[in-house]
């Protein structure tokens, strides 16, 4: 499997609005010089949005969902982000290393999984694309999963926040 999608059905409150976010400057060197020579000419900090990463304050409801991960794909050493994408925010096409939590855990990025739940209904200018497929018009509760580096990208053209939560696994 190299990513799929589905749904589960919503059970969380909007205590993840107010969450503590904070920037992360996009970190891959190689990607941005990737995506300057395609054009794109966005400043740095527009190629992400704001995150309120593992072990920060997150809803209780939030171990809930670590859970039904952990049973619904088998994943193990589950890191939990919540990630709000602002209006204007572009993530072009790109793979994720896991650098951190391969070194965490030891493991190799084969073996590392990728849940992104949409946690509010598709709003006019979100968007994401997986594997050259893209994920629109989507209800709470959607996700899609996928394996190791496949390629995806996201972006927010709506006035509307895009709020998503970003699980990480792996099976040993």
């Amino acid at each position: 499997m190299k990513w799929s999608y589905g749904k589960i059905e919503p059970f969380w409150n909007e205590e993840y609005k107010n969450l503590e976010y904070t920037k992360e400057i996009f970190n891959n060197e190689s990607d941005i010089k990737r995506w300057r020579d395609d054009g794109y000419r966005n400043n740095i900090e527009d190629f992400t949005g704001t995150m309120c990463s593992h072990g920060k304050n997150h809803p209780l409801w939030t171990s809930d969902v670590v859970s039904w991960i952990e049973s619904e794909f088998n994943l193990n050493d589950i890191g939990v982000c919540f990630y709000r994408m602002e209006t204007g925010v572009i993530l072009p096409i790109h793979s994720d290393h896991y650098t951190v939590y391969k070194n965490k855990f030891n493991c190799d990025l084969k073996d590392i999984y990728r849940v992104l739940i949409f946690l509010e209904d598709w709003k006019s200018g979100h968007y994401f694309e997986i594997d050259g497929n893209p994920i629109v018009n989507y209800r709470a509760g959607t996700y899609a999963i996928w394996q190791g580096d496949a390629k995806h990208m996201a972006a927010n053209m709506g006035v509307d926040d895009r709020y998503t939560l970003q699980l990480t696994g792996w099976k040993k």
